[in-house]
Order: structure tokens, then sequence, then C-alpha cells
């Protein structure tokens, strides 16, 4: 890892971006699926089905959903009778997941607290692990891939939903305009947090592209790899397997 990494448009020291990257979650946790809807127009809800429907959860599994905070992936996971253990970072998210669980009556998820880039699970643990919406905060990406390798059984499946870039003529101009001034707005109006909503929209900008993190994927070890593009790549479902 570099001694400098991408928070937003900003490059900062590499050893100060996971206590900002905090900060930032921290502030929006309680307010983070109203957001999600807002900004999306409901549609995470659709990406979020479609990934799981990839990641096929099978009674007696083990899955690790991996800054899976507020609950969301783990949620649509839990009837299938695997195994889910959701972890995040971040308390106050984690918070927000269990609350909203217990307010829907769901239990037999275990929560931890957990940073991606030095799992505390022991090697070949999982069958599957999942991010959703993660992996662009993880200070150091490569080193969250190797865990991910690392924690899977051989045959594991690795599933990651993300931002990327859109490949379609004139959508990609349509949604920066959108993103760059519509969002932090709407992070003003209903979490009263237009910094944090700036934030989350520059962190998609200095994503990799989709053939790009494709190579890091493989680079940690996971063979098979595929993206399957959403709106033109402007969400992706990246997946790969552990042999």
């Amino acid at each position: 890892m570099t001694d400098t990494v991408s928070f937003g448009y900003e490059d900062i020291p590499a050893t100060d971006k996971t206590a900002r990257v905090g900060a930032v979650f921290s502030n929006v946790a309680a307010s983070y699926d109203r957001m999600n809807d807002a900004m999306s127009a409901g549609m995470h809800r659709l990406w979020k089905d479609r990934f799981v429907r990839h990641v096929k959860p099978k009674k007696g599994e083990a899955i690790l959903d991996m800054a899976g905070g507020t609950g969301d992936i783990a949620f649509r996971m839990v009837d299938s009778g695997a195994q889910i253990t959701v972890a995040d970072i971040n308390p106050e998210m984690l918070a927000s997941g269990m609350e909203r669980a217990a307010s829907r009556g769901i239990d037999g998820l275990v929560w931890t607290e957990a940073n991606a880039e030095t799992l505390q699970f022991p090697d070949r643990f999982f069958d599957a692990y999942t991010i959703a919406f993660g992996i662009r905060n993880v200070t150091d990406i490569p080193a969250a891939l190797r865990e991910a390798h690392r924690v899977l059984r051989r045959g594991g499946r690795f599933y990651c939903l993300e931002f990327s870039t859109t490949v379609w003529p004139g959508f990609s101009d349509v949604y920066d305009a959108y993103s760059h001034h519509v969002v932090p707005k709407l992070g003003k109006l209903i979490a009263n947090d237009e910094d944090s909503y700036r934030y989350l929209i520059e962190s998609i900008r200095r994503f990799p592209d989709m053939p790009t993190f494709e190579a890091m994927i493989a680079e940690a070890g996971f063979v098979q790899t595929r993206i399957e593009p959403m709106l033109g790549g402007l969400v992706a479902i990246h997946s790969g397997w552990k042999i």
C-alpha cells in the first residue's frame, strides 16, 4: 500500500483513512438506509436482491457479510438457513443493524466488529464472503481481498456489489451532475450532513473501473472472476472462486 490513499478527491496519509471513513459512517449510520432510498430512488433494493440471488445462500453454509452494518444483505439471506456473520468496522452501523433486526423479529445473525484488512477469523472458515457498497471505503483494498480469500474454504465464493463507472454514452454525464450537485443536498436535507455524502460520491469516482478491480480480485488469488454490470456499469457485481 502506498503512503497516501484517496479520501474522496483528497489524497491523505494512509494511516488517517480508517479513522476518517469511520467518522463518516458514524455520522450517517442513523439515516443511512433512508438516504440509500433517496439517492437511488429505491433501486438499491433491486440491486441487493439481484446480488443475493447470485450468492445463492444455502442451509448450513457459513457466510461472512463484510461491511454489512445495517443488515440489508444479511436480512435477505437469513431465511436460507445459512449461518451468517455480519461484520463491520463501525460500531454505530452495527448498532443500527441490530436495532433493525430486533424491530423486524430477525434473530440468528452473528454481529461482530471487524476490519476487512485484518480479519480475526481463522483460515478456510466460510463458504461465501459478501461485501456490498463497502470495498471502496477500505484503506488497503488488496489486503482486504487477500483476507477474503484467506477466510474462504476451498470452493468458497466471493461476491462484491459496488458502484463503478457507467459506459453508457451520455448517462455518465447525467449521473455525474446528479451525484455531485443533488446527493450532497439530499444529505443536508435528510441527514443534516452534506460533507459525508459528498465524500461518499467522491469515493465512487476514485474507485477503480470494472476491469481494474476484476484484475485486483484475480491478483488476490480468486479464479473464474466475473463482472455483471448494471445500468451500464454504474453498479456491478464482481465474483470469484477460491480453489
